[in-house]
C-alpha cells in the first residue's frame, strides 16, 4: 500500500535501530576502558633508571700486575643531581643471585667495614663528603672472587628514606 510520501516499506528504521545498537555498545566499551585505564596504568612496572653505574670491574693486583680476581668496583653518578650518600645503600645481583654484601650506606664515613660484609673497603670523592654529586665515582673494593670475567652484575641503589630503588644497571662483565 502506498502513502502519500511513498513507500511504507522504507528501511531507515532498521538502519537507525542498529547506528543505536553500535553507539551504544562504543560508548558502553569508552566506559570501561575509562575504569580499567587507572588500574592498568598503576599495574605497570616503571622503569628505574640509571643514575649510578657501573663503570668497570678491576680483578688486577696493582703491585704485581697479575690477576687475582680482587673485584673492586667503580661505580659513577652519571646524573644531574646530588644524593646525600648517607640515605642510599647498595644491593647487588650476580647472574641473577644475590651477592653477600652488607652496603647500608654509601657514605664513606659512616661505612664501615668488617670482614663479614662482603666488602674491604669504599673509597672516592662520591662517598668522602655529604652527597654524591654528578661526575663523582665510588670505589668498591667487595672480597676477593667476588666477580668474574662473564659475569652480569646487577646493582640496585636504593633510597633509605622511600625504600625505593631509585637507580639500577646491569654490567657484563
Amino acid at each position: 500500500m502506498y502513502s502519500e510520501f511513498g513507500n511504507d516499506n522504507a528501511s531507515s528504521g532498521q538502519i537507525g535501530v542498529i547506528l543505536l545498537v553500535a553507539i551504544t555498545i562504543l560508548l558502553a566499551f569508552l566506559i570501561l576502558l575509562m575504569i580499567q585505564a587507572p588500574s592498568f596504568v598503576l599495574n605497570m612496572e616503571k622503569e628505574i633508571p640509571v643514575i649510578f653505574a657501573i663503570t668497570g670491574v678491576e680483578n688486577v693486583d696493582e703491585l704485581t700486575g697479575h690477576n687475582n680476581y680482587d673485584s673492586r668496583m667503580l661505580l659513577l653518578n652519571t646524573g644531574t643531581d646530588d644524593y646525600p650518600n648517607k640515605n642510599l645503600k647498595a644491593g647487588f645481583l650476580k647472574n641473577g643471585q644475590p651477592v653477600l654484601c652488607n652496603i647500608a650506606t654509601m657514605n664513606g664515613h659512616d661505612f664501615i667495614s668488617t670482614s663479614h660484609t662482603g666488602v674491604q673497603w669504599m673509597g672516592g670523592s662520591g662517598c668522602s663528603g655529604e652527597t654524591w654529586s654528578p661526575g663523582e665515582r665510588i670505589c668498591i673494593d667487595f672480597s676477593d672472587g667476588t666477580f668474574y670475567p662473564g659475569d652480569r652484575i646487577q646493582m640496585d641503589i636504593i633510597d633509605k628514606v622511600t625504600n625505593m630503588t631509585i637507580s639500577r644497571h646491569i654490567y657484563n662483565f
